[in-house]
């Protein structure tokens, strides 16, 4: 069987992006892609975990 996800997408803010990624991997969320916002000076961070369905 194969494993399904859930997703999730997050803003990163730049002087506290360790912390923010540390309290959602510590929830089971995965970083996937970290990519620009849509306006251009932000981040947004991609994450997933398993659902724990099959």
């Amino acid at each position: 069987m194969a494993t399904t996800w859930e997703y999730s997408t997050i803003p990163l803010l730049i002087h506290n992006t360790k912390a923010v990624l540390d309290q959602w991997g510590s929830d089971g969320w995965e970083l996937v892609q970290v990519v620009p916002g849509p306006d251009g000076t932000g981040l947004v961070a991609y994450l997933k975990r398993p659902t724990g369905e099959q």
